[in-house]
């Protein structure tokens, strides 16, 4: 990390910065930052305009703030503003960078060079996505977020549990099928076209925001845009900072962030994390007498069985003893096992998983 310069303070959060992203990211405060996004430009590289079958002009992004010189100029560009993000951030804090394949790879090169930890390649495949009118390709359907760590000894956060019960209670997966932004909620200017040519989808900040951040985190956007990542931040609670230079996209974005009243209740806010619960050991749930010793317990599939003795080992019908991990994994042949779901009782002739019960004690410590 770089050292403290004099004109280096704590920005004021939740509001918009205007200016150069590098200039203004290098006068933050080291470690002030919890996480970032970034949508930097993806330097296209357009080689003139792109018509529809019907003859009709796309809308694409031919902006002057997408477009570099050379290769080598776009490289020293984006250099620079992630060696003053990587200075931003914790010590324990993350970044999301999005790209096409026009960026995408340089982008992944240069933040291993500056030492950050890729932790996810994330695939967010587009339901709607422009089609290939030239047919010379195939139709690109998707970009892709790498999501990193400051470093690889950074404790990073990741919510696991809030993800996976977005998803159904099944693991979310490095591809998301999310649309682009189209309908209401593009944002329009004041002569009815788009107000920015790569306005993201809500639903893809909500996912990352959501993932990798706390209530009342800060969050950074660089690349600000129309203010989705502030929107989103906003109603999740979360604080956000903003650099943009266009006084068009930060009028735009300032006026979405005013409309938006606040995030709901805080209750609502946390996405606490079974890792972070407090330990209770097996042998806990024998001292209260929520199980016995001598109470048979199985798999749900009753292949496996091993009742319980007094000291908290677990004993197979073979002889073999160990926790309910150990015993778990052993007679299964696996690796690991974790026993506290592997492991069931029978409670009024309908198997529970013994996680159950440590979750009664974990309510009543709460309480």
């Amino acid at each position: 990390m770089s050292t403290k310069k004099s004109n280096q303070s704590t920005a004021p959060l939740n509001t918009i910065i205007k200016g150069n992203c590098t200039e203004e990211l290098r006068k933050l405060q080291p470690g002030s930052v919890d996480m970032i996004f970034a949508d930097p430009p993806y330097n296209l590289q357009l080689g003139g305009d792109l018509h529809r079958p019907n003859n009709t002009r796309v809308d694409g992004v031919d902006d002057e703030w997408d477009k570099f010189d050379t290769l080598k100029h776009y490289d020293e560009f984006c250099r620079g503003w992630l060696e003053a993000s990587r200075d931003a951030l914790t010590d324990d804090g993350s970044i999301w960078v999005i790209g096409s394949y026009h960026n995408i790879f340089r982008l992944g090169t240069i933040l291993q060079d500056l030492g950050f930890w890729i932790l996810n390649d994330i695939i967010w495949r587009k339901t709607n996505p422009m089609p290939n009118f030239r047919g010379r390709r195939f139709t690109n359907a998707h970009e892709t977020l790498i999501w990193a760590s400051k470093s690889e000894k950074s404790k990073y956060r990741f919510n696991y549990d809030a993800m996976k019960a977005l998803n159904e209670d099944l693991q979310m997966r490095s591809d998301w099928f999310i649309p682009l932004c189209t309908g209401g909620e593009r944002l329009k200017n004041k002569e009815g076209a788009k107000a920015h040519p790569t306005q993201k989808p809500e639903a893809l900040l909500y996912r990352v925001i959501m993932s990798s951040t706390n209530p009342g985190d800060t969050v950074l956007d660089p690349f600000f845009g129309t203010g989705t990542t502030g929107a989103v931040a906003k109603k999740l609670g979360r604080n956000y900072i903003g650099i943009e230079r266009e006084d068009d996209y930060i009028e735009v974005a300032q006026k979405r962030l005013d409309d938006i009243k606040g995030a709901c209740e805080e209750e609502l806010l946390k996405t606490p994390s079974k890792r972070e619960a407090p330990r209770i050991p097996f042998g806990t749930l024998i001292e209260q007498g929520l199980l016995k010793p001598g109470t048979k317990l199985q798999d749900t599939k009753g292949r496996f069985e091993a009742q319980i003795g007094a000291d908290g080992n677990l004993i197979a019908k073979s002889g073999q003893r160990g926790s309910i991990h150990k015993l778990g994994a052993a007679l299964q042949e696996a690796p690991s096992c974790n026993g506290w779901t592997f492991w069931h009782y029978k409670d009024g002739g309908k198997l529970q998983p013994i996680d159950a019960l440590r979750e009664k004690i974990r309510s009543a410590q709460a309480n």
